[in-house]
């Protein structure tokens, strides 16, 4: 099998980059939304916390949205915050929880019990390819000299990442790996609550690489911290190389997006939907886009659903093809 993780099924749209929806409210109008309260299933410094942050930061400077408030609850896998949307519905309808393809992982390992059909699912909203990284001072220069590490003895190569065995972040590692002829259940991965306490990992020397979103990577190099040596974009972003441009048949994003509680109303689920397609034609979303090179995607509602649907189907076949289920 050709081992492009669910790149069929990345965003069934992802072409088209951005599609906007004229929904509004019943009646015909929309009405603005006065404040949304983020709900952030991991710790700080992670990739959910960058895009629920940015994000509100995004409607609230633009005007779409009143106020903003964030909640990091981590915990579970993510399971803590979503079992807390679930118990807590009716006084949360003001709250959108943030989340991505672990939300599907997790719940076919059986991480946490629920799923993506417990909640509302409101919009898909962006893409964001993985890294590979290691220390600014590390003697490692690219992926093939991790690759050489691990053929030289397996034991000698651990991979951080922000999620738990089996996680996102460990799928990306054994990905990568087996398509340097590695035996991804070999591979050494240190799985961490979120991707701030990874990355003290990486520092710390306990771990040689960082398996992380691509956002956060960026973010971490310009600091002066770590130094990206592969993506999983189908080929180099601004200089640097991806897997499948050093030779390696390897690609990955990662969709991120929004969830309501269960049991909001038609009117509610209209609006959040709304406002989350208006906020991609604002500069100021842009801005943050760009900053984090993030893809562009919008897949609202009931798209949105069935994408999961999809995704759910053919992640699993991957990941049994992995040895994870």
């Amino acid at each position: 099998m050709k081992l492009s993780f669910f790149k069929a099924a990345a965003f069934a749209g992802l072409a088209s980059v951005v599609a906007f929806s004229p929904l509004t409210q019943a009646g015909g109008h929309s009405k603005k939304i006065d404040s949304i309260h983020f709900l952030i299933p991991g710790g700080a410094g992670g990739g959910w916390d960058g895009t629920a942050r940015g994000t509100g930061d995004v409607l609230t400077r633009s005007g779409l949205v009143g106020n903003a408030s964030y909640e990091n609850m981590s915990g579970g896998g993510g399971g803590k915050a979503i079992g807390y949307l679930i118990e807590n519905a009716k006084s949360n309808t003001g709250t959108l929880m943030v989340n991505s393809t672990p939300i599907v992982i997790r719940s076919l390992t059986k991480v946490f019990p629920q799923s993506f059909r417990d909640l509302t699912p409101i919009a898909g909203t962006i893409g964001d390819y993985a890294a590979l990284v290691v220390k600014a001072d590390s003697k490692v220069k690219s992926f093939k000299d991790l690759v050489a590490i691990y053929k030289k003895n397996p034991s000698d190569l651990a991979i951080a990442g922000g999620s738990v065995a089996g996680g996102m972040d460990h799928l990306v590692a054994a990905l990568a790996m087996k398509s340097a002829g590695a035996d991804p259940m070999s591979v050494k991965y240190l799985p961490f609550d979120a991707g701030g306490e990874a990355m003290a990992s990486l520092l710390s020397g306990e771990a040689d690489a960082l398996s992380t979103g691509l956002s956060e990577a960026v973010g971490l190099a310009q600091q002066g911290e770590v130094r990206i040596l592969v993506t999983t974009a189908p080929k180099p972003i601004d200089g640097i190389p991806s897997l499948k441009s050093e030779g390696y048949d390897a690609e990955f994003v990662n969709w991120r997006g929004f969830f309501a509680a269960p049991g909001i109303s038609a009117d509610q689920k209209a609006a959040y939907v709304k406002v989350l397609g208006d906020m991609y034609k604002t500069k100021e979303w842009e801005e943050v886009r760009a900053q984090n090179k993030w893809v562009n995607i919008y897949n609202p509602g009931n798209d949105f659903v069935k994408f999961l649907e999809k995704q759910e189907s053919e992640i699993g076949s991957l990941m049994k093809e992995l040895g994870f289920l």
